[in-house]
């Protein structure tokens, strides 16, 4: 089987179950535990499925990082139930969810699945490093169309995109992001800052939207061309050079905030797919029982493998 690393948007996906997976599902002493065997069952499903000889969980060290929102205040501020002054922000999430992230990666160790984070950034900066310095072809799997912008079909770098469900998931390649936005991955970063994303904070350029985004950026290439087309005033109507120039501020700072991180100082060790031993085996079954997560920690065994089986 050739190699292929396969990265996980942690987050993304464990929000996603937990308001896929009915709450009805509940551990012995009563919690609950729906993230968790969502979060296992799209595991292995995954690994069934596409096969990847690698695996890491990516991780929100910081889900707000300070840099980012000193750049641009509005990020993700809606998001925000508590302000910490000089350390993390708060962040809205249901109390049976909050519960059970320290469960969910509790069943990653057990399972010898590394987790990779970094002080003061995103798990997309995270993902953004690892698939940037991949020496195989790479799985990025989110629900958030921020990460196209790392898609490259010459290095088969491919995002699994779970937003319509993990019943009906997407790969989405360089072919697949052209055709649905108009613009080549390596531009989608500008493409999302001109446009905006609300569900992120960011206000793009005020009437500008998908459609006269993918268009600037057909025809000058990238922000950098399409502000110095504005600035000459050439190459677009008098209505949309204004609207480019009036947003010149937030031009300036969003490429920093829209793009993710390629370089971070990332060591990440075991993330070979490997059947599990006797001991991980007897850990995991463990966390099995304490929680009931009965079925969904079999799929996963299975997926992964189990030494002597």
């Amino acid at each position: 089987m050739p190699d292929r690393l396969m990265l996980l948007d942690s987050a993304s996906l464990y929000f996603r179950v937990f308001y896929g997976v009915p709450d009805t599902v509940k551990a012995p002493d009563g919690a609950p535990v729906n993230a968790v065997r969502g979060f296992l069952d799209i595991i292995a499903k995954l690994v069934m499925t596409y096969e990847p000889t690698r695996l890491v969980a990516c991780w929100d060290d910081d889900w707000r990082p300070q840099w980012r929102v000193d750049l641009i205040p509005s990020y993700k501020a809606h998001r925000v139930a508590e302000i910490v002054a000089g350390g993390h922000d708060v962040e809205v999430v249901p109390d049976p969810l909050e519960a059970q992230v320290p469960m969910i990666r509790q069943t990653l160790e057990a399972l010898r699945i590394p987790i990779a984070g970094a002080s003061d950034y995103e798990a997309d900066d995270v993902i953004g490093t690892l698939a940037t310095t991949a020496t195989v072809p790479v799985d990025i799997v989110t629900g958030d169309r921020d990460l196209f912008q790392l898609v490259d079909d010459e290095r088969d770098v491919r995002v699994i995109y779970t937003a319509r469900g993990m019943s009906n998931l997407e790969v989405v390649t360089g072919e697949v992001v052209e055709k649905k936005y108009g613009v080549r991955p390596d531009q989608y970063a500008d493409f999302s800052t001109l446009r905006g994303d609300t569900s992120d904070g960011l206000p793009g350029v005020s009437g500008v939207g998908e459609k006269t985004a993918a268009s600037l950026l057909s025809q000058h290439g990238d922000l950098a061309g399409i502000i110095a087309a504005a600035e000459a005033g050439e190459g677009m109507s008098a209505g949309v050079r204004s609207k480019i120039l009036a947003a010149l501020p937030y031009l300036e700072v969003a490429p920093r905030v829209v793009g993710v991180a390629r370089d971070l100082d990332l060591t990440v060790t075991g993330d070979d797919l490997t059947p599990l031993d006797s001991t991980a085996t007897a850990t995991a079954r463990e966390l099995a029982e304490r929680w009931a997560l009965g079925g969904s920690m079999d799929r996963v065994l299975a997926a992964i493998g189990v030494a002597g089986a």
